[in-house]
Parts: structure tokens; C-alpha cells; sequence
């Protein structure tokens, strides 16, 4: 059931076509109150007659119309409310800051090659990667969100290897943490006017996943250790990893990049509603 007292926060929202070739809008809403999720519906009539941006995530609104289906257990929705709207992720100068802390650690690499081919990469695609998220809805996922979670793996790299007796290739693990992610560039798109995100269908047919681009660009290159802990980076097979951790015999430098990232994506600012706490 729903309530037109209760404010939902936007989780996530979606635009698909339906067997009469309508769209349809799929809405997902948590009860800020008890953290359930409320499945809603809404028919193009109504997606023509609202703006976009209600449905960014971490948006705040109130249900105003809507019915309740017990057969589907959705909600159909006719109108909403915007309470109060989410910040849409880092704005033009804090990307820069976070843009210029990244490439700050390419001066770190000491092999040349490396350094150089990252250097050039990101100049090559220095406006994109400024923008990407990091996911569609799992964290990092507002404008800028890829930078910050690159950043905040590349920190908690140099913490740990400051702290270990074991010595891994620091310049490896620096490249592993920059790069682990970076085929979400191109996997997701974002809105820069709405901040809503989707996957882009012309990688889904290129490509399987953002860690099989990021694997294939560095084996490509020769930097083969760097692409076995983008491989390993997931953790499981089930999780999209090409390598699974639960394999024998690995190297220790790919369970590092494995739980750096997962740090970061499980205590980084999920959304924009987290962000806005700044």
C-alpha cells in the first residue's frame, strides 16, 4: 500500500515500451520511515504530463494520485509532488578538484610507459570521464560519481600499502584502481540537465561488462598484471568477475583491488541524497 502522507525518496526510475508500443514508466520508492520499497507504474499519460527531473535519484516527492494493485503489488501513479530535489552530483569546479587529484597519482607511476598511456587516455577522454557515474543505482551514481570513487580507491590503496610488510607494485595497483572502472564511461549515460542515468546500448553490443573494456585495453597495451585485478576486481563469478577469487594461487595484489573497491562502493556517498549531506 502506499500513503499520500508519507515523502518517498526516489531510488530509481526507468522508460520501457509496452506490448502496445505505449511507454511505461517503472518508478522505485523507499519509505524513508521503515526502508521499504514501494514498485510503481506510471502510463505514458502521465510520464507526458510530468517533468523529468521529479524522477532523478534521491529526489524527495509525494504521491498526490495513484491506485494500489494487490495482484502486482505496484503502485500506479498519476501524480507526484516534488518535495525536494537532489543534487544532481559534483558541480563544474568540485569535478576539476576531483579530476586534478586523480591525475595527481600519475606522477606516483614511475614506469614510463604506463604513465604515459594513462596520461594520454585521459586527455583523450578527459570530459567524459569528469562526468560518468559510477553505477546506475548501486553507488556512486550522480554526475561525477566515477571520479569520486575512483579517488577514494586510489586513498585507500596508499593506506594499506603504506601499512603492509608485503610490498606489491605500487604503480600496477595506482593503474589497477584508476583504471578498474573505467569502461563505465562509456557503459553508462547520464543526463547533465536531469542527472538521470542508463545504460548505453551501442557498449551492450560491443562489449559485456566495463570490466571486460578495462581488462581488454590493458592486456592490449601489455599491462597484463594491471588487467588480471581489473579481471579479479569483483571478487566472484556471480558478481560479473572474469577471475574468481575463489580460485588457488592468486596473487595477493588482486584480492587488494577487490576489497578497496568494495570499501569504497559500500561506504562511499551512495546517491545524490547522500552527497547533499556535505
Amino acid at each position: 500500500m502506499f500513503s499520500t502522507d508519507i515523502i518517498y525518496e526516489v531510488v530509481i526510475f526507468s522508460i520501457g515500451d509496452t506490448k502496445a508500443g505505449t511507454k511505461m514508466g517503472k518508478l522505485q520508492l523507499k519509505n524513508p520511515e521503515d526502508g521499504t520499497i514501494l514498485n510503481c507504474v506510471l502510463w505514458e499519460e502521465a510520464l507526458n504530463r510530468m517533468d523529468s527531473k521529479l524522477f532523478r535519484c534521491g529526489n524527495l516527492l509525494r504521491i498526490v494520485s495513484g491506485s494500489f494493485n494487490e495482484k502486482f503489488n505496484n503502485c500506479l501513479i498519476n501524480s507526484l509532488e516534488l518535495v525536494k530535489e537532489a543534487k544532481m552530483g559534483l558541480n563544474e569546479t568540485e569535478r576539476e578538484v576531483y579530476y586534478r587529484e586523480l591525475t595527481s597519482y600519475f606522477d606516483k607511476i614511475k614506469n614510463e610507459k604506463l604513465r604515459n598511456f594513462l596520461e594520454n587516455y585521459f586527455e583523450t577522454n578527459k570530459e567524459i570521464i569528469k562526468t560518468a557515474p559510477a553505477a546506475k543505482l548501486m553507488h556512486h551514481n550522480y554526475i561525477g560519481g566515477l571520479l569520486v570513487h575512483t579517488v577514494e580507491c586510489l586513498k585507500f590503496a596508499e593506506l594499506n600499502m603504506d601499512a603492509m610488510d608485503y610490498k606489491p607494485n605500487r604503480d600496477n595497483i595506482y593503474a589497477a584502481c584508476i583504471l578498474h572502472d573505467i569502461g563505465k564511461i562509456f557503459e553508462y549515460t547520464i543526463d547533465l540537465e536531469t542527472g538521470l542515468i542508463d545504460y548505453d546500448e551501442n557498449f551492450r553490443q560491443e562489449w559485456l561488462t566495463h570490466s571486460q573494456y578495462g581488462f581488454s585495453i590493458c592486456m592490449t597495451n601489455g599491462f597484463k598484471e594491471v588487467a588480471k585485478m581489473i579481471a579479479a576486481h569483483h571478487g566472484r563469478a556471480e558478481w560479473g568477475a572474469i577471475i574468481d577469487l575463489n580460485e588457488r594461487d592468486l596473487e595477493p595484489e588482486l584480492y587488494l583491488i577487490h576489497l578497496i573497491d568494495n570499501m569504497s562502493a559500500k561506504f562511499g556517498k551512495i546517491n545524490t541524497a547522500l552527497l547533499e549531506k556535505d
